[in-house]
């Protein structure tokens, strides 16, 4: 079997009427089913252009993005997204929220509704089911968003920055559940990251990128077992890696 997402020489310049804006050089990684894949860099390098290339909400300039095996020509059904606001519906309570892409499905069963309660307990927001969004604080807003995302049990989750506007200790929270949630699901899944930590503590591989236009500096396997503890990145094999991929931004002139 091939690798679940196989991205080949994937350019995208935006045509404006102010001039075009060249937003990717050609990118090129893949990874393997059941792994999670990040993706960091700086505001501006690309980074949420890839995932909406892959979710095919939008078309590249040039080269190929293939899912499955199958080309991204258009909208991909078998595939969650989470983005940086939850997106939830004031109006539903949390169940009715994650039980939205089943509805749309057509897919108001018993089993779906016994697997969203489900993802709802493994997320740690159970007792919220009847609750509405305004009545949860970000980081359980951003669980519930995560829950949706999985319900119908996509072979790809592609996460945009989904923790980048909650707390210190409430995104190390968010990725330890990420983490066990990821492993039990075994559900492949690229997130969009600014956090270098956040990256190599998730991730099985991570492309780094450069500013824009965007192009991969350095692609970088993590080989720490799974589960991984958060006190890992007090570790110096986790600080090596962090420090080269540090290393490769400020040699780009991001961090200087």
């Amino acid at each position: 079997m091939g690798p679940i997402v196989d991205l080949s020489g994937v350019h995208k310049t935006y045509i404006t009427d102010s001039g075009d804006v060249h937003a990717l050089d050609p990118v090129t990684f893949s990874f393997d089913r059941g792994q999670i894949l990040s993706v960091v860099g700086p505001s501006g390098c690309g980074k949420s252009t890839l995932l909406r290339i892959l979710a095919g909400i939008d078309t590249p300039s040039g080269g190929k993005a293939v899912i499955n095996g199958k080309l991204v020509t258009g909208p991909v059904s078998d595939m969650g997204i989470v983005f940086q606001r939850d997106l939830l519906l004031d109006w539903r309570n949390v169940f009715n929220n994650v039980m939205l892409p089943a509805e749309l499905a057509g897919r108001l069963d018993s089993a779906t509704r016994a697997r969203a309660l489900e993802l709802l307990r493994e997320l740690g927001v159970g007792d919220f089911a009847n609750r509405y969004p305004h009545e949860l604080s970000g980081g359980m807003r951003q669980r519930v968003a995560i829950a949706r995302a999985l319900l119908l049990k996509p072979s790809l989750m592609l996460l945009d920055e989904p923790f980048s506007a909650l707390d210190a200790m409430t995104r190390d929270q968010m990725n330890v559940i990420l983490q066990r949630l990821q492993d039990h699901e075994q559900v492949s899944t690229m997130l969009i990251t600014h956090s270098i930590a956040e990256a190599v503590y998730l991730s099985d591989r991570v492309v780094v990128m450069s500013a824009r236009p965007g192009r991969v500096l350095d692609v970088i396997d993590i080989d720490f077992p799974k589960p991984r503890p958060l006190s890992i990145r007090e570790e110096p094999e986790f600080a090596a890696i962090a420090r080269r991929i540090r290393v490769l931004f400020e040699n780009e002139g991001v961090l200087a």
